[in-house]
């Protein structure tokens, strides 16, 4: 089998494919690519066994065949190589590979692609179409409320729930959650599923800008199509808690405040938090909003003070600093309002100015004050 392509179109697929390559693979054939030529189309497949990863591109050929690839040491001989066309030579009984550029040659050894793991059966029952930036909105403000307890299954994804004309997104740990609602998607189907955290982080990546995703879905496999490629998913099979019944209805106390301003003001109070709680505490009135965190085993202590609207009683409540500046930190809007009732019940963060067709809630437990001393 012999092709020849532009060494820089390959590098743009095998690093796209490349994402779904796993660090420590359970197989040794999991460190490579699947290559197939048919025609004059080359088909690379990159896989861990739970997200999997196709790709088509034209390549000048005259013979059909396939290997695996080992792909690292194929990403850093592209990587290295100026903008030129590449030869690959395989022989297809010893599985061994010649790689010619203008440079010289580069040699190395395939595996056989008959152990290569198969694709997942794309045969589904429902699909949906979605722009590729409404996930990318989706999945920046969900990714980082993931929980990483495999103890707690299902918290490990983002829930995904489709609803005729909407589609919702949520993640949680328990100590935070958020729910992102995206209006004008159509779908026949109300359904929902746990995508993996790893396919959302890698679509997060690889989606291209402002193109059209066709989402389709079975019992066990999510499939997410566009362009030249399919990357594939087995959906992570637990029953998602019942967010819905921890958001509080009733935060009467509401707080609105420029997000870049308290943002920039928590990034410098939380160097002076205990390392352990990342406790800061917020003391709301009218018109002000004081921000104080300390770590009395060493003495460390900040205040700082900011402007604000205040409606409500007058309140203290602590939070895990860390945890807002990661909430304030994908949130958009100018202005964000945070709506309380007690020191001790969750607190509930919004944009002050709704966007049209989009609703995003984040909720943060409270730390009870001084907890940990």
């Amino acid at each position: 089998m012999k092709f020849s392509v532009s060494s820089a179109e390959l590098l743009k697929q095998i690093q796209l494919a490349g994402g779904a390559i796993g660090t420590n693979p359970v197989l040794p054939i999991l460190e490579d690519f699947l290559f197939q030529v048919k025609g004059k189309i080359l088909t690379i497949q990159s896989t861990d066994l739970e997200t999997s990863v196709k790709t088509e591109m034209e390549v000048k050929s005259d013979q059909n065949g396939a290997v695996a690839i080992p792909a690292k040491i194929l990403i850093d001989t592209l990587k290295s190589l100026p903008e030129q066309p590449v030869t690959f030579s395989v022989d297809t009984a010893t599985n061994s590979i010649e790689i010619t550029s203008s440079y010289g040659r580069y040699r190395l050894a395939g595996e056989n692609p008959g152990e290569y793991p198969s694709f997942p059966s794309t045969v589904t029952q429902d699909t949906v179409k979605i722009n590729s930036g409404i996930l990318h909105d989706a999945f920046q403000k969900t990714l980082f409320a993931t929980s990483s307890d495999e103890l707690r299954l299902a918290m490990t994804g983002i829930l995904v729930q489709l609803d005729f004309n909407k589609i919702i997104f949520v993640s949680t740990d328990a100590h935070k959650l958020v729910k992102y609602v995206f209006q004008g998607v159509s779908s026949d189907v109300a359904t929902q599923f746990i995508l993996p955290k790893k396919t959302c982080s890698l679509l997060n990546n690889i989606l291209p800008p402002d193109t059209e995703i066709e989402i389709s879905f079975s019992k066990s496999n999510a499939f997410f199509s566009f362009g030249h490629s399919l990357l594939a998913c087995r959906l992570v099979d637990a029953k998602y808690p019942d967010y819905n019944g921890v958001i509080p209805v009733d935060n009467p106390n509401v707080l609105t405040v420029n997000r870049t301003q308290l943002l920039q003001s928590l990034r410098r109070i939380a160097i002076y938090a205990n390392k352990t709680t990342n406790q800061v505490a917020l003391q709301v009135d009218e018109g002000s909003l004081t921000i104080t965190s300390q770590d009395l085993d060493f003495s460390n202590e900040a205040t700082e003070q900011l402007a604000c609207t205040f409606n409500g009683k007058p309140m203290s409540i602590a939070f895990n600093g860390k945890f807002l500046i990661e909430m304030l930190s994908v949130m958009s809007t100018d202005e964000i309002s945070i709506r309380l009732s007690t020191p001790n019940r969750a607190g509930i963060l919004t944009p002050a100015e709704e966007i049209k067709g989009q609703d995003l809630l984040m909720l943060i437990m409270p730390v009870l004050i001084n907890q940990g001393h």
